[in-house]
């Protein structure tokens, strides 16, 4: 699947797929740069195109005293540096329209929440600023109810649209994902998925902490480049034990590079 409308991205002649990668949230002025620093050096070595991946801020958290940011323009100005720094792609989420404006000008890719994959005037919004967008599919949506959050950002004349699959609801406190979603999504002829890591997650628990299980997020990402996706999406840190957020089902930053090299083997046996 054609990528190659995304600023600064690389190896896109070595078919193979592209990931994206970062901490959940910029935490600080450093952490970012040392984890975008360590995926560059093994995304080079491997020939993985690369995108840089940080939130800004966390709009969607569970508690009122949870950790959501260090500062709306101090954290894209981080994430900016991240990618001159680099000579990266970056990604950022966005939760309203004044956000996809501010943030627009700042990243090369907006990404929309699974939640607000309904909106449409957020939708809309996103694809006027002419950055690409990432949809995150719904815990809620079908694969084939992603065509009309598709056709919102279309509607703009903007049809730089990738999608991705973050698992669906499973009961109060579990997802699951279908893979069967991967070939459906891909036929609406936009790059697809799979983030392996936020599919783990397992919400609502009494603690007002999202759990996770880390421990499956290669066999997750296996499955993925198994069943044909376009792209990995993950979310690493180098202590996830001490992340700010979402650390229950971050992988620890030094099992990528083990785990990029397994994917890349079952990508070219495909």
């Amino acid at each position: 699947m054609n990528i190659g409308y995304i600023p600064k991205i690389k190896y896109l002649k070595q078919n193979n797929f592209f990931l994206i990668a970062g901490p959940c949230v910029v935490e600080d002025d450093e952490l970012a740069f040392t984890v975008a620093k360590r995926i560059t050096e093994i995304t080079d070595a491997l020939h993985i195109p690369y995108i840089f991946k940080a939130s800004y801020k966390k709009a969607n958290r569970t508690r009122v005293d949870s950790f959501t940011g260090i500062g709306d323009i101090r954290a894209l100005e981080v994430i900016k540096k991240v990618g001159e720094t680099f000579t990266i792609p970056t990604l950022t989420d966005i939760h309203s329209e004044e956000e996809a404006i501010r943030a627009a000008l700042y990243v090369d890719i907006l990404q929309i929440p699974a939640f607000l994959c309904r909106q449409t005037e957020l939708l809309v919004t996103a694809g006027r600023t002419e950055k690409v967008i990432n949809i995150k599919k719904g815990q809620f949506a079908s694969a084939s109810s992603m065509k009309y959050a598709i056709d919102k950002v279309k509607y703009t004349g903007n049809t730089k649209v990738m999608v991705t699959e973050r698992g669906t609801t499973f009961g109060y406190n579990d997802l699951i994902i279908d893979f069967r979603n991967i070939p459906e999504m891909r036929r609406m002829n936009v790059p697809v998925i799979v983030d392996v890591t936020h599919s783990l997650q397992q919400p609502n628990q009494s603690s007002g902490v999202t759990g996770g299980r880390p421990e499956m997020i290669e066999t997750l990402a296996k499955a993925g480049i198994a069943s044909g996706c376009d792209g990995i999406f993950l979310e690493t840190h180098p202590n996830p034990g001490m992340a700010k957020s979402d650390g229950t089902n971050m992988l620890n930053l030094d099992l990528l590079e083990d785990l990029l090299i397994k994917l890349v083997k079952i990508r070219k046996a495909l």
